[in-house]
């Protein structure tokens, strides 16, 4: 969970008043926080004092920073909540007299850019302090290691606009990092610089590099590894600068932008939008003034969340509980629409708001209640018909494996050849890494074997766990379901050998089957076509096995023929 670390004379300017460590500590309750050390030597004046805090949430990326966690903290013991107009809108975008212009050359590396300049006070050297810990805490949790999401901050007023963004060939473009005295290539960045080293990972395998210059040429920084030490190195007494983020997710990109703006504004500063123009299609179309505010609006009815709180609240408390969480909010009879504050994008659902709900009214009113009902834990039909079918294959010679439900469609959808309509995507996903879920247990075993070819053959492995399917007939239009797939990989791997242990399988688990040709037209694109079987129980489809094609192998990097199969437990079951 992240740790953040706040300045405590800054800390309690930003909430507006000073508190106790026994009045803070259940105060951050409603952050999902908790006080992890506060020392107070009377020797240290409290503008050198610092306040570690534990945060729990991974979803609330708005509350890593002194000032989101102030904000929060204001908000929930009634105070107003701030208006942020510098946001544009669809329908109202705000002027800009600085843009950044995106080349195509960068679309396949990494291709999304926001940002927007400060003006005001001077840096001191706490507000430094928190700004880079923001940055570290964005990039390094947010935005998993820099990789999908990464931060710079420049002196704007040194900066000659508009800005380019776009891609280079990292063996000729020279410049000076940061932390350096001499031009640097930017291969010779990745192999000598500390950051460079570092951040290595993210572009060491990329033809092109993205780079940031102004309209002279000169560089701002090298995304996501390192800024120049002209323009992007900024330092106490600053007073005027620009901030941009990079990522591979735009959304993601967007609201690391809004929350960095938002905390600025509460520092006190002016923010500037800037005008960004991209080459090509974005969700937010081609031109986009940031800060950019993409939420949408969520309704909560008042009775369901009585319902699910199990306490009588009228509209108008769910309302106000809901601003004292940083929501604009309207009442529609029963009915709260709830537009998220610009520094969030965690709503997913009606409890989401329930649970904003409770925050809003105070854990603390919520009194512990005995359970009703005495249950006694057991294991599942389906977990013990999973088991069983464990033991079975691991008795064929197979190893168990386990993988994340969660993963790219790089590796769901492109990789596996199949229709983007199939897998379910989150609405608003940490990464791109785990922006879908899976319907297959099969990305994960060959995403093994890919990395496996060293180890002595034959490669047998298997997993059992669950996929989720669109279904139109189930509450939520997706159904969950418990799924086997196995996977044999060496140079003799066909589709007999995949059949006898099927049938092997199917035999100790007491189950009649049939196996049929794909109809025509209905082929399973992961296999060969004519090398793959629908397994029949009861005249009821249950899964398929066979030789994969060879251009899933390619895609995957198996170098060794493979056969596969896949089964659906819940239906074997029955």
């Amino acid at each position: 969970m992240p740790k953040i670390e706040v300045n405590e004379e800054l800390f309690f300017s930003l909430l507006g008043q000073r508190m106790e460590a026994e009045v803070l500590e259940p105060a951050l309750t409603s952050a999902k926080a908790e006080l992890d050390e506060w020392a107070r030597p009377e020797s240290v004046p409290a503008s050198e004092r610092i306040i570690k805090i534990e945060l729990n949430d991974t979803n609330r990326p708005d509350l890593w920073s002194s000032a989101g966690l102030a904000r929060a903290l204001r908000l929930k013991s009634g105070g107003a909540r701030p208006m942020y107009s510098f946001f544009s809108r669809e329908g109202d975008r705000k002027p800009s007299k600085r843009k950044v212009l995106i080349e195509e050359s960068v679309r396949k590396v990494r291709p999304f850019l926001a940002g927007f300049c400060v003006s005001g006070k001077p840096i001191d050297d706490a507000f430094l302090k928190e700004m880079i810990q923001t940055q570290e805490k964005l990039a390094w949790n947010y935005g998993r290691k820099r990789k999908t999401i990464s931060m710079g901050l420049y002196r704007s007023a040194e900066i000659q606009w508009p800005v380019s963004y776009k891609g280079v060939d990292p063996r000729t473009v020279r410049f000076v990092p940061l932390q350096e005295t001499r031009e640097m290539s930017l291969l010779q960045i990745l192999a000598e610089h500390p950051k460079g080293r570092e951040y290595s990972f993210i572009l060491e395998k990329e033809p092109i590099h993205p780079l940031l210059l102004d309209s002279r040429g000169d560089v701002l920084s090298y995304p996501p590894i390192i800024n120049s030490a002209g323009l992007g190195a900024v330092q106490v007494g600053d007073s005027e600068l620009f901030i941009e983020l990079t990522g591979s997710d735009l959304p993601s990109v967007t609201l690391a932008a809004s929350i960095v703006a938002c905390d600025f504004a509460d520092f006190g500063y002016t923010i500037e939008p800037v005008l960004v123009e991209y080459p090509f299609d974005t969700p937010f179309g081609r031109s986009v003034t940031f800060p950019w505010y993409f939420q949408k609006p969520l309704s909560v009815d008042a009775g369901r969340a009585s319902r699910i709180l199990g306490k009588s609240l009228s509209v108008d408390i769910v309302a106000s509980s809901l601003e004292k969480t940083g929501s604009r909010v309207e009442i529609h009879g029963q009915y709260v629409s709830a537009w998220p504050a610009e520094y969030r994008n965690d709503f997913l659902h009606q409890v989401d708001l329930i649970e904003d709900v409770m925050i809003g009214i105070g854990l603390e009113n919520f009194p512990p209640e005995r359970p009703r009902d005495f249950t006694i834990g057991r294991l599942s039909p389906i977990e013990l018909f999973s088991r069983k079918t464990k033991g079975i294959l691991v008795g064929l010679g197979y190893q168990e494996m386990i993988y994340n439900y969660l993963g790219s469609g790089k590796d769901y959808i492109e990789k596996m050849g199949i229709d983007a309509t199939q897998v379910l995507r989150v609405a608003n996903p940490m990464s791109e890494n785990f922006e879908y879920l899976r319907n297959s247990p099969l990305p994960g075993l060959l995403g093994t074997e890919s990395i496996s070819s060293k180890a002595a053959y034959p490669h047998r492995i298997f997993e059992v766990g669950k996929v989720a399917f669109r279904d139109a007939s189930e509450n939520y239009g997706v159904s969950t379901r418990q799924y086997l797939a196995l996977l044999s990989v060496h140079a003799e791997a066909d589709f007999n050998e995949i059949a006898s242990q099927v049938a092997t399988l199917l035999f100790y688990l007491g189950s009649d089957f049939e196996v049929a040709e794909p109809a025509e037209g209905k082929e399973d694109p992961r296999f060969i076509v004519g090398r793959h079987a629908r397994i029949l129980v009861a005249g009821r489809e249950i899964g398929v096995y066979g030789e994969l094609h060879p251009r899933l192998l390619e895609a995957w990097g198996v170098g060794l023929p493979a056969s596969a199969g896949e089964f659906d437990l819940d239906l074997l079951r029955r």
